[in-house]
Formats: structure tokens, C-alpha cells, sequence
């Protein structure tokens, strides 16, 4: 077990609820406690059925040399629209009440694109062993193409899942507001995909010939 990355994940995921109940201003929010019971089973899972082994988990606590400048600052950004996004559902459904009450089939599919997307995420996670958190040829680790598993079906199944989990909160916390910053955290996710792209395609031995058999980077038959 990596346990500096442990700490770092827990750290991480603990910090977003935090700052979702400080903006909410009560403990009695079921939204936001729904998505931390969502979160603490997927946690688990991340460090039990779908744990990756230790090297990539190495990898992800601190990526070795050569990261993409451009992918810092998407890494950046993402963070801070992440922040905002759990701000924004805290203050609107939270504190303020200023979204409409939504239907229970709303809650519910926000409930299931959230499940799913993040599902997709730890299986993507576990399914390829050069899984890094940031943009970068790994020749310290003899990198190779992983087209297995959701990797013969799209290219960036990860980025897939991360775009699902976003489309699914601002109807799991009820937050119409929240929609404006999970959007532009969709839109960063997409960016993100393609420049990645582009890098495997020019950098990554294998990944043309990839390309050829797996066409679509994050949307089957369409993108």
C-alpha cells in the first residue's frame, strides 16, 4: 500500500465534502451526505476489489518527469472548478434553496450517472498500469499502449467516466447553479482528451496503429 498516496486521496476527498457542508451551513443536507456515502464506497473499492497494483500507485501519488505544461494548467483549472462546483450545490441546495425542488426520478438519475462515472473511472484505473494524474511518456516505466478491457472499446474510458460522474451532479445535489461549473469541468475534461491524444499519437510507439482499432477517443461511434 502507497501510503503517502493514501493520505494524499483521502486528504483530497475529504476536502471537497468539507467545503460542500461549510457552504451548505447544516449537517441535515441528505444530498451532499448521499454523495459522501457515494464517495466513501468508491474509496473503498479504489483500495480493495478494483485497487491498481503499487507502482502505479506510486506513479499517480507523484508523476515522474516530463509532464505537459498545457496539462498542468488544466490540472489546475480542474481543481478550482471542482471546488466551485461543490461550493456552488453547498450554497444553492444547501444553504440558499435557490434551485426548484427536483422530481425523485432526477435525483435518482443523477444518482446513477454518478455511480456509473465513477465506476468507469476505477475500472479504467485498474484495467491499464501506466494510468498516471498527469500527462506524460513514461519511458522510466518501459510505457506501453494498454488496448484491453474498456480499451478496446474507447481510448479514454477514464475521461468518459469523469464526464458521466459531472453530468450526474448537479441532479444528485439538486443544484441547478452547480450545472455552470460542472459544464465548463465537462468542457475541460473534452479539452484534456484531445490534447492527450495528440500527445499518445505523436510520443507513444503503438498508439497510431491503436488509433485504427480503437477510433473513438471517449464516445462510441461518435467522438
Amino acid at each position: 500500500m502507497n501510503t503517502s498516496y493514501l493520505i494524499k486521496h483521502f486528504t483530497g476527498t475529504f476536502f471537497f465534502f468539507l467545503i460542500m457542508f461549510i457552504c451548505a451551513g447544516r449537517l441535515d443536507f441528505w444530498q451532499g451526505w448521499l454523495y459522501v456515502i457515494i464517495g466513501l464506497i468508491m474509496f473503498t473499492l479504489n483500495y480493495t476489489v478494483l485497487k491498481p497494483d503499487a507502482e502505479l500507485l506510486s506513479e499517480r501519488s507523484k508523476p515522474g518527469e516530463g509532464i505537459k505544461s498545457s496539462d498542468k494548467k488544466l490540472l489546475g483549472l480542474s481543481f478550482l472548478l471542482t471546488i466551485l462546483m461543490f461550493a456552488v450545490a453547498g450554497l444553492d441546495s444547501g444553504r440558499f434553496q435557490l434551485s426548484p425542488g427536483l422530481h425523485w426520478s432526477l435525483y435518482l438519475t443523477g444518482l446513477l450517472l454518478t455511480v456509473t462515472g465513477q465506476l468507469l473511472f476505477l475500472i479504467a484505473q485498474k484495467q491499464n498500469r501506466f494510468f498516471s494524474s498527469a500527462v506524460r511518456i513514461q519511458t522510466d516505466r518501459n510505457h506501453t499502449v494498454c488496448e484491453t478491457g474498456l480499451y478496446k472499446i474507447v481510448r479514454h474510458p477514464a475521461y468518459l467516466g469523469s464526464i458521466i460522474q459531472s453530468m450526474g451532479f448537479p441532479l444528485i445535489m439538486g443544484s441547478l447553479w452547480s450545472i455552470i461549473p460542472a459544464g465548463l469541468l465537462i468542457l475541460i475534461w473534452i479539452i484534456r482528451t484531445y490534447l492527450e491524444d495528440n500527445t499518445l499519437k505523436s510520443e507513444l510507439k503503438g498508439y497510431l496503429d491503436y488509433t485504427d482499432k480503437t477510433p473513438y477517443r471517449i464516445i462510441p461511434l461518435i467522438w
